[in-house]
């Protein structure tokens, strides 16, 4: 079975960002970085899956099978709680990036152990979560989400009309004129 990840078009410039910046060979992240880009199916974020994880979406994993670790992937080390986030600047947070659910990604990490990262669920993802709200504004709106034309008629159909003011400057003709 071929490997492949979904990325955003936003995630996929910033691998490719990221890559141009590695250090060279000794790089831990490199050789996950070029699997990553090699394999991806670049998609708008209009377009992604809901259970596919993107930067800032909200997951489940495992490494070899272990107890299941709930995390935020995100674009760098975080400054707050220890164990909220998960930078794709770690081999784990890059690896899970892109993945859907049930699929699993391996790596190799610094002690040279192989490492099996499985995603178990995606419970919160930023794209999905605005495609929600924007159906749900068009709901809302009278004329769900269709753009509503109002003709008016210019000034060279008709000339303008005059209209009489009454002599104590009060115009109203009263509901009789409706």
């Amino acid at each position: 079975m071929r490997e492949t990840c979904f990325l955003t078009t936003k995630d996929f410039t910033i691998l490719e960002v990221m890559r141009d910046r590695c250090l060279g060979r000794d790089d831990p992240l490199a050789p996950i970085l070029k699997r990553k880009i090699e394999t991806a199916t670049v998609m708008f974020r209009n377009d992604i899956p809901v259970n596919v994880a993107t930067l800032s979406s909200r997951l489940t994993f495992s490494v070899n099978g272990r107890e299941p670790d709930s995390r935020i992937i995100s674009h760098d080390r975080m400054t707050s709680p220890i164990g909220m986030f998960l930078p794709i600047t770690t081999a784990r947070g890059l690896a899970l990036l892109g993945l859907s659910e049930g699929q699993e990604f391996t790596i190799v990490n610094t002690d040279g152990q192989e490492e099996r990262i499985l995603l178990h669920e995606v419970h919160y993802q930023p794209e999905a979560a605005r495609r929600e709200k924007e159906a749900l504004m068009r709901m809302n709106t009278p004329t769900s989400g269709k753009p509503t034309l109002r003709v008016i008629r210019g000034a060279f159909d008709e000339p303008p009309r005059l209209v009489a003011v009454a002599q104590d400057g009060f115009d109203d003709p009263g509901p009789s004129a409706a």
